[in-house]
């Protein structure tokens, strides 16, 4: 599985963001699907992931209520809608694909990765 994000960019305070994570490659609906972030100078950290069927969803407490992650089986993508973000949402956000599903919050779990999008959120 190859993993393409886009959608990051600089955004004021308060503002929205949606990235997206294109898949392509062995069949993407069998895949959970997780976003992480890394800040500079911190160590990777959960955001928020999905089940392959879309039926389930899990977010970090930093993000949960802001944040929304869903997918689109026929489209092989998985989008991530960030709203009300906060300067200390910058970061790096980078999408992973995990074909057990089981442990989602861990990093280390997941199978592939995409290269990364840059999110920049000003005060």
């Amino acid at each position: 599985v190859q993993l393409q994000a886009c959608g990051g960019g600089l955004v004021q305070a308060g503002g929205s963001l949606r990235l997206s994570c294109a898949a392509s490659g062995r069949s993407f609906s069998n895949y959970a699907m997780g976003w992480f972030r890394q800040a500079p100078g911190k160590e990777r950290e959960f955001v928020a992931a999905i089940s392959w069927s879309g039926g389930d969803t899990y977010y970090a407490d930093s993000v949960a209520g802001r944040f929304t992650v869903s997918r689109d089986n026929a489209k092989n993508t998985v989008y991530l809608q960030m709203n009300r973000l906060k300067p200390e949402d910058t970061a790096v956000y980078y999408c992973a694909a995990d074909l057990d599903g089981t442990y989602l919050i861990n990093p280390l779990s997941y199978d592939y990765w995409g290269q990364g999008t840059l999110v920049t959120v000003s005060s």
